[in-house]
């Protein structure tokens, strides 16, 4: 079965293209996991950790959480989703056609490989699902739009995606995909006609 990891950013969570976005997704169908930013729950984390000054690695099982927790708001979204914090819940979501929400923390602290850094951010975090699952493909819905051509080293230079987004995207060995506000329009027609809305990322 194809495939699609869709990172969905956590700048969206105020973005008025939220709900529109969330539509495409549902109405498309997939095959595709859901991958939550941390948005304002990580933020929140973040001002926490400079307030009291706890480690990174807690900060990192926290942000976890935070991303756990835009994934509870998105899925209250439509009941075309359902939270999913495994593969096997990842497949008897899709069985059914529904669209599983990942909730990371079990599978990401599961490997003691995953830096526990915030330079590991929830792109990273996609990329990495994208490869642990196969995914054919990835796609970053972001709130900004770009203009192609776009690499992955490019992106994260430009702080569009987290420093170890190249090596982690490059490992997965999916397409990489990124769509502002500008792609939404048409991207349902083109999600069904097997296409990806936006522009490549190239992983050289």
């Amino acid at each position: 079965m194809s495939l699609t990891v869709v990172k969905f950013g956590g700048s969206l969570l105020k973005s008025p293209y939220r709900a529109a976005w969330l539509a495409a997704l549902a109405a498309w169908g997939g095959p595709l996991v859901l991958v939550p930013g941390g948005g304002l729950f990580a933020d929140g984390v973040r001002n926490a950790q400079n307030a009291i000054g706890f480690d990174d690695a807690s900060a990192h099982r926290m942000a976890l959480l935070a991303m756990e927790q835009f994934a509870i708001a998105l899925g209250a979204h439509s009941d075309a989703f359902v939270l999913a914090g495994s593969r096997p819940e990842f497949e008897t979501a899709l069985k059914v056609g529904k669209i599983p929400i990942w909730l990371p923390s079990q599978m990401a602290l599961a490997d003691p490989t995953l830096p526990s850094t915030w330079e590991m951010s929830s792109d990273s975090l996609a990329a990495w699902l994208a490869e642990t699952c196969g995914a054919d493909r990835l796609l970053l819905i972001k709130s900004c739009d770009l203009t192609p051509p776009l690499s992955a080293r490019e992106l994260a230079e430009d702080q569009i995606v987290d420093p170890l987004f190249p090596r982690f995207a490059a490992r997965s060995r999916a397409e990489v995909w990124l769509a502002g506000p500008a792609s939404l329009a048409g991207a349902v027609e083109t999600l069904r006609n097997g296409g990806m809305p936006g522009a490549n990322v190239s992983l050289s």
